[in-house]
């Protein structure tokens, strides 16, 4: 028997597209604020009118449905409008990540058969270098905050196309599994691969996060009274997908352009930031800049990820009032997958006991199906001990890498989407991600995890950064030898003493295997990073024997 529910003739079956997210800001905040390193504001009412303007320009100029425009740009308004804009013309929006090496940047956008890209005059001369190497891109239209020329060979200027285009514009409906999305990942082994997401995994995963963040018992919250400025790239998975969030949510928004550490701090004083992420980098760059000594951090939310938050930059935070936590997922997730959020039972937590659970990867968000399994593909026990990798089912996961039927094969073994990441969940549902499969050490026949040896390490007075690596041994298959960044004025406090001295009684407790305990330190200026900020273990593998003790 059919159980499919009845529909009226002219019932309106609303797809999920992303146009949906704009409604009720407008009908609830259109008078909200939008700011740009604090010298350019709109409203929503003027954001909608800029979204129509641009999609209408693009079809003008030839772009049609299922085309791909790419863009390359600072976090700003013009990027938060192409974020609508270009999806719900049903085209395809890819975001270019101008960290990239000129090679893999042409490489990306021709793979992607960009046509059309919008570029902000400061990478004029990296597309110039790049130019020759895509024969698909048919039209440039110039994004500036100053008065640069317009090329001659470019087809407009952002503002002077959006001058001219229509007011009046009603975007279409289609189907909710168009693609909306795509980018490139940035592994740090063969070419970088194309993921890509739908409007109806974008929608589910912006309600399922804001559910997430709305519901926090304490703290950790993200609602209609916060103002929000992402340090996260726009260009690096949506931002984590807050803009989509914020936007729904009708807050007040604040867009840092490039990343500058004392515009950051002035930007979160002076336009009352309580909302943001990043990743541990960008932290450090605004907890060291010049102004960040006389501002106060205390209304400050942040969720940190991309790469592991360790308890000393953890407490270094909470000591300038910062409200820290992490979130957990890559780039194949959309990316949000958990959250690490305190319950209502954790207000006497002490806080070492509340600095671990804030650095913990957190619990899973709603409609988040996650597993540890072990090599049978079976379930491992929920002890906060027994470890094995991380497999995740959610409506916005990535179905494929673009035209990449192996490595789409591999990512979704079994019908579950394989991270690659080792790590546990405890019986409270906090998962705690213990390495990548590809970096876990395996010394003295026991396998000893690079981030447990992160974590105790950065627990040191002494040390800003550190970073571990497995280097081959003959006598022990591999070794740790943790790099290590020290405070400033700390550099003669970082011995390979003071580690031992440091770590052992960690290991004279358990809590580590002795195989843990370094035979050697790397005391280095800085960490090798990728272009989103993660730690580069396979760089600093192979540059081990160059950097000095």
């Amino acid at each position: 028997m059919n159980s499919v529910i009845e529909r009226a003739d002219s019932a309106y079956a609303y797809p999920l597209l992303i146009k949906q997210l704009l409604a009720t800001p407008l009908a609830n905040a259109p008078e909200q604020e939008i700011v740009y390193r604090g010298s350019y504001r709109q409203t929503y009412r003027q954001l909608d009118e800029r979204i129509r303007r641009l999609g209408s320009a693009l079809m003008a100029l030839g772009v049609k449905h299922g085309d791909t425009v790419a863009v390359m740009e600072w976090d700003s308004h013009r990027y938060l409008e192409c974020y609508f804009a270009i999806p719900l013309i049903g085209a395809t929006l890819m975001t270019a990540n101008i960290r990239l090496s000129p090679e893999q940047i042409s490489y990306c956008l021709d793979h992607c058969g960009a046509e059309t890209l919008l570029v902000h005059a400061d990478f004029l001369p990296l597309l110039d270098q790049i130019r020759k190497q895509l024969p698909k891109l048919r039209r440039v239209i110039l994004l500036r905050d100053d008065d640069t020329a317009l090329p001659a060979d470019f087809y407009d200027e952002y503002e002077c196309l959006l001058s001219t285009a229509k007011q009046i514009f009603e975007f279409p409906d289609f189907d909710e599994n168009i693609r909306a999305t795509t980018f490139y990942t940035t592994g740090t082994t063969g070419k970088p691969k194309g993921v890509q997401f739908s409007h109806r995994q974008i929608v589910l995963h912006t309600l399922a996060t804001s559910g997430a963040l709305a519901a926090a018992a304490q703290g950790q919250r993200f609602g209609s009274s916060d103002v929000y400025m992402p340090l996260t790239p726009m260009f690096h998975v949506h931002a984590w997908g807050i803009p989509y969030v914020a936007t729904m949510m009708g807050v007040k928004q604040v867009y840092p352009g490039r990343y500058q550490p004392n515009m950051i701090v002035d930007l979160i004083n002076k336009e009352s930031v309580t909302f943001t992420h990043c990743v541990p980098t960008v932290l450090q760059l605004v907890l060291q800049a010049s102004n960040a000594a006389t501002t106060d951090f205390s209304r400050l939310k942040m969720v940190v990820g991309g790469a592991a938050l360790t308890a000393g930059l953890c407490r270094e935070a909470q000591a300038r009032g910062i409200d820290i936590f992490t979130g957990y997922g890559m780039s194949e997730t959309c990316p949000i997958l958990t959250l690490s959020q305190l319950t209502p039972e954790m207000t006497d937590l002490d806080p070492e006991q509340d600095i671990g659970i804030r650095t913990k990867a957190g619990r899973q968000i709603p409609l988040v199906h996650l597993r540890v399994i072990d090599v049978k593909g079976q379930d491992i026990s929920r002890d906060g001990v027994s470890t094995g990798e991380i497999v995740v089912r959610a409506p916005w996961l990535t179905q494929a890498y673009r035209g990449d039927q192996e490595a789409s094969r591999i990512l979704w073994e079994g019908g579950w989407l394989h991270t690659q990441d080792i790590g546990h969940i405890d019986s409270q549902g906090y998962l705690q991600v213990a390495d990548r499969i590809k970096d876990v050490i395996k010394s003295g026949g026991e396998w000893v995890s690079s981030l447990q040896i992160e974590y105790i390490v950065s627990l040191h007075s002494a040390i800003a950064e550190v970073a571990v690596i497995g280097v081959p041994d003959d006598k022990w298959g591999e070794r740790p030898v943790p790099f290590i960044v020290p405070k400033p004025g700390c550099r003669d406090q970082v011995t390979l003493e003071s580690i031992h001295s440091h770590m052992q009684p960690y290991a004279d407790q358990g809590v580590i295997s002795h195989y843990a305990i370094p035979d050697q330190i790397k005391v280095v200026e800085a960490l090798e990073k990728t272009s989103v900020g993660k730690l580069n273990k396979k760089l600093m593998r192979e540059r081990f024997s160059s950097y000095a003790e």
